[in-house]
């Protein structure tokens, strides 16, 4: 983030890119990550006060499409780990 960004309040956090959603008991918040002129992969997995990050190498170019594959992709990590991924 620039200075002048900083400076004139135009650093500020964006919008999660889609609504929470629940699942197997979960709640999953996509948040893409801006890379360069694309987004990468990522949600926030929640349950019980517990917080597990997913942040895959993946990127898209549309943020929508990106928060899409995201909840695609949190929903397989639960799927295949279940509550381990907070061990």
């Amino acid at each position: 983030m620039s200075l002048f960004s900083k400076l004139f309040g135009g650093g500020g956090s964006e919008p999660a890119a889609a609504p929470p959603t629940d699942y197997e008991g979960f709640t999953i918040t996509p948040e893409p990550i801006q890379a360069g002129g694309e987004w990468r992969v990522a949600a926030k997995i929640e349950k019980d006060g517990k917080v597990h990050q997913v942040i895959r190498a993946d990127t898209l170019r549309d943020r929508e499409a990106c928060a899409d594959v995201s909840l695609a992709k949190a929903k397989q990590v639960i799927d295949q780990q279940g509550d381990r991924i907070f061990d």
